[in-house]
C-alpha cells in the first residue's frame, strides 16, 4: 500500500509545483504588464498614454479606474518620480499601489490628451463601468462604449448582457454590442443583421451614424437591411426636428409674452408708445442679480429660494420706477404721442446709463435654482428645465392679470377707462391715478419678465432692448390691449419664428414675419382682437 501511494503522492506533488510555476509567472506576467503600462504613461506621448490605458484594462489592475478617472479629468500626472493622482482635495495619491503620498514627486505634470487618448479613455471608462453595482452608472458606460465602437470590450460587453437584469441598461448594453458588430470586420451577417434592428429601434442620431459605419463590402442583403434603417430613421428624426421647432417656438412665445404683456396693458389703457419698456425689464433682471449676490453673500442656503424673493423685489422696484416716470413725465404728454415716444426713448438711455454707472457695462452672472438646472428627453424632444419653468410662469402670469382685470374693482375701472376715457371721468373714476396704476401694473409685470430672462439671456444694460421691438409687434399684431390677443400673437410669432428659422435663417426668417405683420394690419388696423369702445372711436 505504501509502495502504491508514493507514485500518487509524487504526482501530486508535482502537480502542485506546476500550478505554483504558473501562478508565479502570471503574477510576473501582470507585473510586467502593469510596469509596462506606468512606464508608458511616463513616458509623455499620446500612443504610449493609449497603449498604458488598453494594459491597465485588459489585465483588470485594480487601480485601473482611478487612473483613467483622474487622466479623463487632467488629474494624472507623470514625471521622473513615477506616476499620481491629484484628488479632488489636493493630495496625492500613488498611481500604482493607490497609497497617499506626503509628499509629491518632483517634476510633476498633467498627462497630454488628444482626441485619439480621448476615445480611449472613454472607451475605457465604458468598460470598466459595465459591470458597476449602480445600473445608472452601467448605462452610462454603455453608452460610452456605444460610441467609441471598441471591438476589444465586445466581450465584457457580452458577458454583462448575460448578467443584467435592468431593463434600461440591458437595452443600452445590447445597443453597445450592435454598435460593436456593424463596425467589425469578421463579425457575421447575421449577427449584423440583428445589430441593424437594434439601431433601428434606437432611432436617434448616433444610431444613424453608426449605420453609416457598415462596411462596404457588406453582403446586398446588409446593405438593403442598412438601407430601409436609414430611410426609417431620417423619416422620423425629421417629424421629431419638426416637433423640437415646435417646443422652441412656445418656448419663444411665451418670452415674447412675458415680455409685451406689460406693454399691451400700458398701451391699451393710457394709449402710451412707451420706449422704456424694454428697461424695465432690464431692471427686473438686475434686481435679481442683486438679490442672490445677498443670498451669496448672507445665506447661501437659501440660494434655491432666491427666485422667489426676486419676482416680488423685481415688480415692486420696476413698478415705482413706472409710477415715477407716468407721474413726473407722461402725465404732461398725452395726446402727444411723438413727444411721448421720444421722452421715453430719452429715459430708456437715461436707465442704461445709470445701470452701466452702478454695475459696470458687463453680463452679470445669474445663477440658476437647482429645481431650474439640466433637462430631460420626452421621445425626440429634449426639453431644459429652465425653458419649461418660464412657459408655466409666463401661464401663471397671464392668469393673474386676467384675474385682476376681470374680479378687481382696478380692473373694472382700467377696462372702463380703456373702452371710453371721458365717460369713466364723467362716472366719477379718477383716471389720472387709474393711468399711474397700469403704467405702474405693467412696469411690474415687465419687471417680472426680467427675472425670468435672467435665467435664459445674458443680464446687460442692454438687455430689454431685445425685446422691445418685438413686443412691439406681438402687441399690435394680436390687438392693443387685449391680453388674448397678445397670447395668440406671441405664440404665433414664436412659433412661426422658430419653424421658419430652419430654412430662410434667423434674419431672414424674422424680415419675413415683420412683412407679413405689415400686410396684416394694412387688412386688420386693430389686430386679431380688435377692442370695442373707445379704441373703435379712436
Amino acid at each position: 500500500m505504501r509502495t502504491g501511494s508514493m507514485p500518487i503522492l509524487h504526482r501530486l506533488k508535482h502537480g502542485l509545483v506546476i500550478l505554483v510555476a504558473l501562478v508565479a509567472a502570471s503574477v510576473a506576467s501582470f507585473a510586467q504588464t502593469a510596469d509596462e503600462a506606468f512606464t508608458r504613461l511616463a513616458a509623455d506621448s499620446y500612443s504610449d498614454t493609449s497603449r498604458a490605458i488598453e494594459l491597465l484594462v485588459s489585465t483588470a489592475h485594480p487601480n485601473a479606474a482611478l487612473i483613467v478617472e483622474a487622466l479623463s479629468d487632467g488629474r494624472l500626472l507623470s514625471g521622473p518620480g513615477g506616476v499620481a493622482v491629484k484628488t479632488s482635495s489636493g493630495a496625492f495619491v500613488d498611481a500604482r499601489t493607490g497609497q497617499p503620498l506626503a509628499v509629491a514627486p518632483e517634476g510633476l505634470k498633467a498627462v497630454r490628451l488628444n482626441n485619439a487618448v480621448r476615445r480611449a479613455v472613454q472607451a475605457a471608462l465604458g468598460g470598466l463601468g459595465l459591470l458597476n453595482p449602480d445600473p445608472a452608472k452601467r448605462t452610462a458606460a454603455a453608452e460610452a462604449v456605444f460610441k467609441s465602437r471598441d471591438a476589444g470590450l465586445l466581450p465584457i460587453v457580452e458577458t454583462a448582457i448575460g448578467k443584467e437584469a435592468d431593463p434600461r441598461a440591458l437595452a443600452a448594453l445590447r445597443q453597445a454590442q450592435a454598435a460593436i458588430l456593424i463596425a467589425k470586420p469578421d463579425a457575421q451577417p447575421l449577427d449584423r443583421l440583428a445589430a441593424i434592428e437594434v439601431l433601428h429601434e434606437r432611432g436617434d442620431q448616433d444610431a444613424l451614424a453608426t449605420l453609416r459605419a457598415l462596411p462596404g463590402d457588406a453582403t446586398p442583403a446588409l446593405k438593403e437591411a442598412q438601407a430601409k434603417a436609414i430611410t426609417a430613421i431620417e423619416g422620423r428624426l425629421k417629424l421629431w426636428a419638426v416637433a423640437q421647432n415646435l417646443w422652441y417656438g412656445l418656448s419663444l412665445g411665451s418670452v415674447l409674452l412675458l415680455a409685451a404683456i406689460g406693454l399691451a396693458i400700458t398701451f391699451g389703457v393710457m394709449g402710451v408708445i412707451n420706449m422704456a419698456h424694454g428697461e424695465m425689464v432690464m431692471l427686473g433682471a438686475y434686481t435679481t442679480f442683486v438679490v442672490q449676490e445677498l443670498i451669496r453673500t448672507n445665506a447661501p442656503w437659501l440660494f434655491d429660494w432666491s427666485l422667489a424673493i426676486a419676482l416680488p423685489a423685481a415688480f415692486i422696484v420696476a413698478g415705482a420706477i413706472g409710477i415715477a416716470i407716468e407721474r413726473g413725465v407722461i402725465r404732461f404728454l398725452y395726446g402727444r404721442p411723438l413727444e411721448t415716444l421720444l421722452a421715453t426713448w430719452g429715459i430708456s438711455l437715461i436707465l442704461q446709463q445709470a445701470v452701466r454707472t452702478a454695475f459696470g457695462p458687463t453680463n452679470r452672472e445669474v445663477g440658476a435654482p437647482s429645481f431650474m438646472s439640466g433637462a430631460f428627453e420626452l421621445g425626440g424632444l429634449a426639453i431644459t428645465y429652465n425653458r419649461l419653468w418660464i412657459i408655466v410662469f409666463a401661464a401663471l402670469v397671464f392668469a393673474a392679470l386676467l384675474a385682476i382685470l376681470k374680479l378687481t374693482p382696478m380692473g373694472l375701472q382700467m377696462r372702463a377707462v380703456t373702452q371710453n376715457r371721458r365717460m369713466a371721468s364723467a362716472m366719477g373714476i379718477r383716471t389720472g391715478r387709474i393711468d399711474a396704476l397700469t403704467f405702474g401694473l405693467g412696469s411690474g409685470v415687465a419687471g417680472l419678465a426680467g427675472v425670468a430672462l435672467s435665467q435664459i439671456d445674458n443680464v446687460s444694460p442692454n438687455l430689454g432692448q431685445s425685446y422691445i421691438i418685438d413686443s412691439f409687434m406681438v402687441v399690435v399684431f394680436g390687438g392693443v390691449g387685449n391680453l388674448w390677443g397678445t397670447l395668440v400673437g406671441a405664440m404665433t410669432l414664436g412659433v412661426a419664428n422658430k419653424l421658419l428659422e430652419p430654412y430662410a435663417g434667423a434674419v431672414l426668417g424674422k424680415i419675413a414675419l415683420l412683412v407679413c405683420i405689415i400686410l396684416f394690419i394694412q387688412k386688420r388696423p386693430r389686430g386679431l382682437f380688435a377692442l370695442k369702445g373707445r379704441a373703435v372711436e379712436a
